[in-house]
């Protein structure tokens, strides 16, 4: 019950918290970390040429966990997900550092693993994940086309 209510005020906070203070630049720079996994692409067009072993993490920020089409989540990102997990910067920041600690802590469970290594971003951690923002679409963005498909389908009644 508690982990619900944390999550559910955490997913209201969501767009207050998205874009936290960052270098996206930097973030670039610490990236080159993520990218034996990870790529950011949009469709055709290649951001970042990365592994496929992770999910591509364009749109991430915003994005709800383990919804990345055709990809094999680990149950800890499974069940975060299932318990209301959207990406956003400090979430990001904080699975990026240790995931396996995060997915414990979150989903109060210390059974779960990750299997994604713990990276050391010292100080960066904010710029990773600027850098991820700025390839994923601003909030508002994110939400017009649900809010244009809903208008679409009142006119239609």
């Amino acid at each position: 019950m508690n982990r619900t209510i944390f999550l559910t005020a955490a997913l209201a906070l969501a767009p207050l918290t998205a874009f936290a203070e960052g270098d996206a630049a930097a973030g670039e720079r610490a990236f080159n970390r993520c990218k034996s996994c990870h790529a950011i692409a949009d469709g055709d067009n290649v951001i970042v040429r990365g592994g496929r072993t992770g999910p591509n993490l364009f749109g991430v920020i915003g994005r709800a966990a383990a919804s990345v089409e055709g990809f094999r989540y680990s149950a800890g990102i499974k069940t975060a997900a299932e318990n209301g997990l959207v990406w956003d910067q400090e979430n990001i920041q904080a699975y990026a550092e240790h995931p396996t600690n995060y997915l414990r802590e979150l989903n109060d469970d210390a059974s779960l693993r990750s299997p994604m290594a713990p990276q050391r971003f010292g100080d960066s951690g904010p710029d990773l994940a600027a850098f991820l923002a700025s390839h994923s679409p601003a909030p508002a963005e994110a939400a017009e086309p649900e809010a244009e498909a809903t208008e679409e389908a009142a006119a239609s009644e």
